[in-house]
C-alpha cells in the first residue's frame, strides 16, 4: 500500500521551479500518493505569476515548469470549510494553509511543506 502525503504549494513550487530545496522535497514525495486541497492550482499559478513578474527573462522556463504540475498526479480534494476555519483559528493560520493541515489530519497523512508556520502547526497537532 502506497503512503499518502499532502503536498502544499511551497513544497510543490520548490520542485517545479527548481528551488534550492527541490531535491529534498522530491525525496520526501517520491513513491507516495499525493493529495492536496483543490486550491492548490490557484496557489501554484500564483507562485508562477510571482516568478514571471520578478524574472521576466525566465518566462519560457517558468511556463514550462508550470505546465508540468498537472502531470504529477496530485489528487485534488474538496475540504470542509467550517472545519478548516476551526483549524485556522486553533493554529493561527490562514484558511489556505489550514486547508492543507486539515486534509493531512483527516487522512492521517504527512504534510509536506516548506512553510515554517505550517510545519510548526503539524508538530502541534
Amino acid at each position: 500500500m502506497t503512503a499518502v502525503k499532502v503536498v502544499d504549494a511551497s513544497a510543490l513550487g520548490a520542485v517545479l521551479f527548481a528551488e534550492p530545496e527541490a531535491e529534498s522535497v522530491a525525496a520526501r514525495l517520491r513513491g507516495s500518493g499525493l493529495v492536496a486541497p483543490t486550491l492548490l492550482g490557484y496557489e501554484i499559478s500564483n507562485v508562477c505569476l510571482t516568478k514571471l513578474r520578478a524574472n521576466p527573462a525566465q518566462r519560457a522556463d517558468f511556463l514550462m515548469a508550470f505546465g508540468n504540475w498537472s502531470e504529477i498526479g496530485i489528487d485534488l480534494v474538496a475540504v470542509d470549510h467550517e472545519a478548516v476555519l476551526r483549524v485556522a483559528e486553533q493554529f493561527a493560520l490562514t484558511s489556505y494553509d489550514a486547508s492543507y493541515l486539515w486534509l493531512a489530519q483527516r487522512l492521517g497523512a504527512e504534510l509536506v511543506t516548506l512553510d515554517r508556520r505550517l510545519a510548526n502547526a503539524t508538530g502541534a497537532r
